[in-house]
């Protein structure tokens, strides 16, 4: 979708979406029981069913094989699965959390930007890793994920910019094109049919995780980064939030050295902050800046409720 035709919407959906940054309206379903679903969802069943239950390794082959066809092959259910065991590597790295406040306000936040997204439809959700590192992850089928790190260096608009960035690479299915290309090369061959164990008591095959910790450890293609820096800001703003928003965490980011540890990850997976800078002042320009100026709400005042 081109930026002249998100604008065009953020424009029409503009008075719903403000009411979001103020207020952050009810959900179709609470964030609290969507937390606890998407917990429940990377556990496979005690019974031994399903696609990763210990000792069946065939269903994460068949994953394997479908990576290597065409993407139009993999459907939304195949999708979904595919995000549910990178969203399993990510849980098995950095534990929750354990904020349920902070849990339940970034999954409502985050649940409310994707419904204005191109995929409103898919089951996604949000959660928060207990990680002093400044970083977000997502993986295909609505799985994002953002660290402790991240929430106590940002606002709220600059973490619906993030959201929103993270909310397009799912949208437009970078990760499913950057993991074909990897078990395309062969990377996932090199293990076979081994299962380990997840922090969570369920399994991951060995392929995926390794697949996962070479996605995660070396970043998607530049091109995609630009791809979401420009339609999450679109999408940011379709929201009702600050257009500007994404620049500032970008701001911050051009600041960072990369001896710091908090940022090393972010900094080493993503095009320089300065060049991400450059690439939406281009697509931007002014043609936003009717929606920028609001307020800015931290993370703890709208956890107090303010």
């Amino acid at each position: 979708m081109t930026m002249t035709v998100l604008i065009s919407r953020s424009r029409s959906l503009l008075c719903a979406g403000l009411l979001a940054g103020l207020a952050l309206p009810a959900l179709p379903q609470d964030a609290g029981r969507a937390l606890s679903g998407f917990l429940r969802a990377l556990t496979p069943p005690s019974s031994g069913a399903g696609i990763d239950a210990p000792g069946n390794a065939g269903g994460s082959a068949d994953l394997l094989r479908m990576l290597s066809d065409s993407l139009e092959q993999i459907d939304e259910p195949k999708e979904i699965e595919i995000g549910r065991q990178l969203a399993a590597v990510l849980l098995g790295s950095k534990p929750l959390d354990p904020d349920m406040a902070l849990q339940r306000y970034v999954n409502r936040l985050g649940r409310w930007i994707s419904l204005q997204s191109s995929r409103p439809q898919l089951p996604w959700s949000f959660a928060v890793l207990d990680d002093a590192g400044f970083n977000a992850f997502a993986a295909p089928g609505g799985y994002v994920f953002v660290t402790r790190g991240l929430l106590d260096r940002v606002d709220e608009t600059e973490l619906a910019g993030i959201l929103a960035h993270e909310i397009t690479h799912v949208t437009d299915r970078h990760h499913l094109a950057a993991l074909r290309a990897k078990a395309r090369a062969g990377l996932a061959a090199q293990l076979l049919g081994s299962q380990l164990r997840n922090n969570l008591g369920g399994a991951v095959s060995a392929q995926m995780l390794a697949l996962g910790r070479n996605l995660y450890s070396s970043g998607l293609d530049q091109g995609d980064e630009f791809a979401a820096d420009r339609n999450g800001v679109a999408l940011a703003t379709r929201a009702g939030f600050d257009p500007y928003g994404l620049p500032s965490v970008l701001q911050q980011l051009r600041t960072a050295t990369a001896d710091n540890p908090l940022f090393t990850l972010t900094l080493s997976t993503h095009p320089p902050a300065q060049q991400r800078l450059e690439q939406l002042e281009a697509a931007m320009g002014s043609r936003l800046d009717a929606f920028s100026g609001k307020p800015a709400v931290s993370v703890a005042q709208r956890l107090r409720g303010r």
